[in-house]
């Protein structure tokens, strides 16, 4: 691991503590957040309108190509395939740049867009804690753009298995 990696893996739960405290995450019911980010790409996406239709899950990870982050990208890769079966469109949000998003996209082959969020207001818009760059790890699953489940301590190797078994529901 290099050492910004390891620096940011230990202080990424200290910063994320802090500014838990203050934020309030949307509530179940409530539509997708109207804002726009861009991909991996650098192209923008229009965040209520890709997910207008079906089921959208838009998780947030502190901190791009760290071993938690990785589990979490990995579990929605190798669950991708039944993910769109059952029309799960998948969008990953950190406050990485987006060459940061793109280089962790390739390295892991991750078949989902990342949106670069270095401003944080993706994860203001979803009421997020965040500090010091990194966001705190969770996830908002939204049917026909409104939420219909959100995990505020989402897992990192699990959160495929949690995302379907909400859908399943």
């Amino acid at each position: 691991m290099k050492p910004l990696q390891l620096l940011a893996a230990i202080v990424a739960p200290i910063g994320l503590a802090i500014a838990a405290a203050g934020a309030e995450p949307i509530d179940v019911g409530a539509a997708l957040p109207t804002i726009t980010a861009k991909n991996q790409d650098g192209q923008e996406v229009k965040l209520a309108e890709a997910g207008a239709g079906g089921f959208t899950l838009v998780y947030f990870y502190p901190k791009a190509d760290t071993p938690g982050c990785t589990k979490q990208a990995c579990s929605l890769r190798d669950a991708y395939a039944t993910l769109t079966d059952k029309k799960v469109k998948v969008f990953g949000v950190s406050m990485d740049d987006v060459a940061a998003q793109k280089a962790f996209q390739e390295k892991y082959k991750l078949p989902f867009p990342l949106l670069a969020d270095k401003e944080a207001k993706v994860a203001d818009a979803f009421g997020v804690p965040h500090a010091a760059g990194f966001a705190k790890r969770q996830a908002f699953l939204f049917k026909d753009g409104k939420l219909v489940w959100r995990d505020l301590a989402a897992a990192t190797d699990q959160q495929a298995a949690d995302v379907l078994k909400q859908i399943e529901k």
